[in-house]
């Protein structure tokens, strides 16, 4: 009988990071959590946050984003997209503590954008972003060395998205652009435009591919061929120097993991299943998605649209499933029927780890005068980051 030999690999420091046996700082995801969490299933975890939320009173303030889950929103002081809730932060100074029910970058701009005595806990620091993992600073550097070595750096701007690291704002910064949220994506690559003069002007949009496209096509009537895609794991991006040259946006090759889902038929399936019905998606959707829907937007305008529909419309939505069921439970009594887009179950997983519990440990860890998970954006990042965030809000 041959004994099976053992196989001589190495797991990656990605692996280990998925495995949770590592951690990395500079990167959205992180494993550590330190502390006993209580148990998910004890019947008294509402009491709790309720009693460690009425003991800290007016020193923390919680914030809550779109697409947590209910029983965390249901805590929540404010609730918003990322950016909404930063400025909200921002403007309770009052508040010593910033609790942010949402993921990493978020929490970041909420530092960044809030004064330095208050400090911004994220409940669990494994509550990353797919799409913010897909650029590091690294692979934007290399990119921007490409783009130089093109010819082309000194008539490209950076538009970041907000789903974006510190570090990624920060390089924003640091080069003349400007970071952009879905609502006013529009306005700031207009503006990116305007920074130059002529044909030659081009945009670097990163890290969503598909808002980038989306916008160029649909608000700025360009052409597929006008973009391209950078893969950072391609040697000069998978791009040749021509390429670059003749191209418009250079798209960063990233997208949302839970908008990627949703595809053409999705939309032909939902259309056959609800008839009449009206097919309302997220820009980060891809193209053909959003070409093929009756409605595009942010998620406040997929929010408003909804609240001006009329009573006995129908409506399919296109983006993370706990926003998409907290507005059907909403409309239902209006007559408005509100249904997913794809059958396919489709939660954000890294936002779904704020939990109950991890919400309570940092509630109680507060009480009890221990800061825990505190999101802290070192003096030299925060400067060129708030740069490109001061950009945005300039924005014609």
């Amino acid at each position: 009988m041959t004994t099976a030999q053992p196989l001589d690999v190495q797991p990656t420091p990605l692996a280990l990071l998925l495995l949770g046996r590592a951690a990395d700082p500079k990167s959205e995801r992180g494993v550590e959590c330190p502390g006993d969490l209580p148990a998910p299933s004890d019947p008294h975890l509402v009491e709790r946050a309720r009693a460690a939320k009425a003991k800290l009173g007016d020193k923390v303030f919680v914030l809550g984003h779109h697409y947590q889950r209910d029983e965390v929103i249901e805590f929540a002081d404010v609730t918003g997209d990322s950016f909404k809730l930063a400025r909200d932060a921002a403007d309770r100074p009052e508040a010593e503590y910033i609790v942010f029910c949402g993921v990493h970058f978020m929490a970041e701009s909420a530092d960044i954008l809030t004064s330095g005595r208050q400090q911004v806990v994220l409940p669990d620091l494994a509550a990353g972003c797919s799409m913010a993992d897909m650029a590091s600073a690294e692979q934007v550097a290399e990119c921007w060395d490409v783009l130089t070595e093109a010819g082309i750096a000194d008539v490209t701007v950076p538009v970041s998205y907000m789903n974006s690291s510190a570090d990624i704002k920060a390089f924003t910064g640091r080069h003349g652009g400007t970071i952009c949220t879905s609502s006013n994506a529009e306005r700031a690559l207009r503006w990116a435009f305007a920074q130059g003069d002529g044909a030659q002007q081009k945009v670097l949009f990163l890290p969503d591919q598909h808002l980038g496209r989306n916008t160029a096509v649909r608000d700025l009537g360009m052409s597929l061929g006008d973009c391209v895609v950078y893969n950072p794991h391609k040697p000069n991006g998978g791009l040749t120097a021509a390429q670059l040259r003749d191209a418009r946006v250079i798209l960063w090759r990233g997208h949302c993991s839970v908008h990627g889902r949703f595809s053409l038929d999705s939309v032909a399936e939902v259309r056959e299943r609800v008839p009449g019905v009206n097919v309302l998606v997220h820009p980060e959707c891809r193209n053909e998605v959003v070409e093929a829907a009756d409605y595009v937007g942010s998620t406040e305008y997929i929010i408003r649209t909804l609240d001006a529909a009329p009573a006995g419309s129908k409506w399919a939505i296109g983006t993370e499933l706990n926003l998409v069921r907290r507005l059907a439970n909403r409309y239902a009594d209006q007559d408005k029927e509100v249904v997913f887009l794809d059958r396919t179950v489709c939660f954000c997983s890294t936002m779904n780890r704020i939990d109950l519990p991890h919400l309570v440990w940092a509630l109680e860890s507060l009480a009890e005068g221990t800061v825990v998970n505190r999101i802290e954006v070192d003096k030299e990042t925060e400067k060129f980051a708030k740069l490109a965030l001061e950009q945005m809000l300039a924005l014609p």
